[in-house]
């Protein structure tokens, strides 16, 4: 068709769109409404227990001088002694409400629990002690919602109502006039236009895994939510928050600490920041690949990076992607993998480990032909993140928490499986 008659076209269906009889028309959508506890109940509601609770869910991990501190997303973090990695033992629980992320610098446990950040002394590993918390320092931060609906943000905005800590699916009807549709959108709320577009779219520094959120750089922690970066000074024993939140955008999902710079991870690429003054991160360059779920990890110049469809993250690539990141200011792409759905991946002295159909090894010592220097492959667990570390690989899956020993490359052992909602 030509341009001409397009136009033409368009004007026609413009002004009949324009000109029609109003026409009211009933539609019904799903949509969240917030779930709200008073605040001093939710700030007065962390609890520590030496006594274990069943692990239900899989989240975050962090390892600090043989413990293993698991994140139950939103409940709070089990304690687990993994002195010896062929039987470790759940040893206590900490009650956090909203908690997701957690890390570890000089014997003190962070944790964010919603909006606040807490912090505990776990000099004791087995019997951490509250020491404080800090208020509002994630002011954007919201539970997750196990759908594609959209949220009432009118009600989540009422700050008066408390902290929003769940959410309830509640059936609603509106109105709109079906000949302003093309013009005005009908008319319809936000709250329905959210939900159309959900519906579519061994030091003092703990280890995490690379799905985390925080990390540690020098006394500082590197927070990432909701398109904002957050640093915080942890050289006194109450953090201090030393700048406003840095708007980053896309989406920023986690974040890796790499020599002086900062690498994060977006459904859309990765994110690349010079640390050298931790008070102002300064941008330096990213790197753009197909829209999915993304964490990244970084050893000898090289990035790692995972693509996943699924789960609001959008486009249905699967792949592992390999990026020359030795000059920062302009990262290159060496390779990528077709993948089934990759997760959480590590890396240790060349050995990449990656939660992909199970649990999957490489030499990725020569990135260019590392899918045919396979290592091992073990199936029949969703495997979500992963820490390696002297010689033992840390696994937190669907079903439980898996322990290799890596010592001998050819010959990797199972050594134990922590189950989780058994």
């Amino acid at each position: 068709m030509s341009k001409l008659k397009f136009m033409f076209l368009f004007a026609g269906v413009f002004l009949l769109a324009a000109c029609s009889e109003y026409v009211e028309e009933t539609y019904t959508y799903k949509i969240n409404e917030p779930v709200f506890m008073a605040v001093t109940e939710f700030r007065n509601s962390v609890k520590v227990s030496r006594i274990p609770q069943e692990i239900h869910k899989q989240g975050k991990i962090c390892f600090y001088k043989d413990y293993l501190y698991i994140s139950e997303p939103d409940k709070g973090i089990h304690i687990v002694n993994n002195v010896d990695p062929a039987n470790p033992k759940v040893v206590g629980f900490i009650e956090i409400l909203g908690n997701a992320d957690i890390t570890v610098l000089n014997d003190v446990l962070y944790a964010d629990s919603y909006i606040d950040l807490v912090w505990f002394d776990i000099s004791n590993p087995a019997a951490p002690v509250p020491e404080g918390r800090k208020e509002n320092v994630f002011p954007t931060a919201i539970p997750p919602m196990d759908n594609f609906y959209g949220y009432d943000y009118e009600q989540c905005s009422d700050k008066t109502k408390g902290v929003i800590v769940g959410w309830e699916v509640k059936e609603k009807s509106g109105t709109y006039n079906k000949s302003r549709w093309w013009w005005w959108r009908g008319g319809m709320t936000n709250d329905l236009l959210m939900a159309e577009s959900y519906a579519k779219s061994g030091s003092n520094t703990g280890i995490t895994g690379s799905m985390a959120r925080f990390s540690i750089y020098k006394n500082y922690l590197f927070t990432v939510l909701n398109n904002y970066m957050g640093v915080f000074d942890l050289s006194q024993r109450t953090p201090v928050v030393v700048a406003d939140s840095i708007y980053v955008g896309w989406d920023v999902e986690t974040i890796f600490s790499y020599k002086d710079y900062m690498f994060l991870g977006t459904p859309r690429g990765m994110l690349i920041y010079n640390v050298t003054n931790p008070v102002k991160p300064v941008y330096l360059s990213s790197f753009q690949h197909f829209y999915g779920c993304d964490p990244v990890v970084v050893e000898n110049d090289k990035a790692f990076v995972t693509v996943r469809s699924g789960n609001m993250c959008g486009q249905n690539s699967n792949e592992l992607i390999i990026v020359d990141v030795s000059n920062v200011k302009a990262p290159k792409q060496l390779a990528s993998y077709a993948m089934t759905s990759p997760k959480g991946l590590g890396i240790d002295n060349g050995t990449l480990f990656l939660c992909d159909d199970g649990l999957k090894v490489y030499d990725a010592s020569d990135p260019m032909v590392m899918m045919g220097k396979q290592l091992a492959h073990y199936k029949g667990m969703d495997g979500y993140d992963v820490i390696p570390y002297d010689k033992t690989l840390m696994m937190i899956a669907g079903d439980g928490i898996y322990q290799y020993d890596y010592t001998d490359l050819n010959n990797i052992k199972p050594l134990s499986k922590l189950p989780i909602g058994q």
